[in-house]
């Protein structure tokens, strides 16, 4: 019986994972779109140079369903800057009153930074662009769906959190994109196998607790 509740406990406890984890609700509906877009518009979100709320617009409008990460580029500022306080530090010291604020919310809502990586050389192997920004790093951040991505753009609670992210970058960019293929192996996969291992672990200890016992 201790053998059945090893394996059931794992069973739930991935159930639970991938009741987070991934998109039940399907796609946006044009009544869900639109009131996002109306938030925005109340929040001023398209008259600060930095949304293109048309963009967002096309993107929401085209929901498949489907997760997806967000790829940014960015370049932070090379001295020290004031966060929207007034309080002076580094690019990276303001940047964290935004993910303090961010992250959280993210995970909430079933995502996380997926990759993360800080640049280390020049630009090779590059053509056919306008020089550059000297970008600090890449982060690569999964959304569980565009609802999620909505929901977040439009929570009231980032608006001031924002300003702490436009003071530490000056440049950015970033685009949606969808997983083609990759070794890295994918949560639904690493989880399960985490959860089976140490469900043959713990049922392996038992036999062996219990054979003891016997003895």
């Amino acid at each position: 019986m201790a053998s059945f509740w090893t394996w059931a406990a794992a069973a739930i406890l991935y159930a639970v994972f991938l009741a987070w984890h991934q998109n039940w609700r399907g796609r946006l509906s044009p009544g869900e779109i639109e009131a996002t877009l109306a938030k925005l518009r109340a929040q001023g979100a398209g008259d600060n140079g930095r949304n293109d709320l048309s963009t967002l617009k096309a993107f929401l409008q085209a929901d498949d369903g489907r997760p997806f990460h967000m790829l940014n580029v960015v370049r932070l500022a090379s001295g020290p800057v004031r966060d929207p306080l007034g309080r002076e530090g580094s690019a990276r010291q303001v940047m964290a009153g935004y993910t303090r604020m961010f992250l959280p919310a993210l995970l909430a809502r079933g995502g996380y930074p997926a990759f993360a990586a800080r640049k280390v050389g020049g630009y090779f192997d590059t053509w056919g662009v306008e020089p550059g920004p000297d970008w600090s790093f890449i982060a690569l951040m999964r959304y569980r769906s565009r609802r999620d991505l909505a929901k977040l753009v439009c929570d009231p609670r980032f608006s001031g959190a924002h300003e702490f992210k436009f003071a530490a970058m000056p440049q950015t960019f970033n685009f949606p994109a969808h997983r083609l293929g990759g070794l890295m192996i994918q949560p639904p996969v690493w989880v399960a196998i985490v959860l089976g291992l140490a469900a043959a672990v713990a049922q392996i200890g038992w036999l062996l607790t219990g054979a003891g016992t016997a003895q």
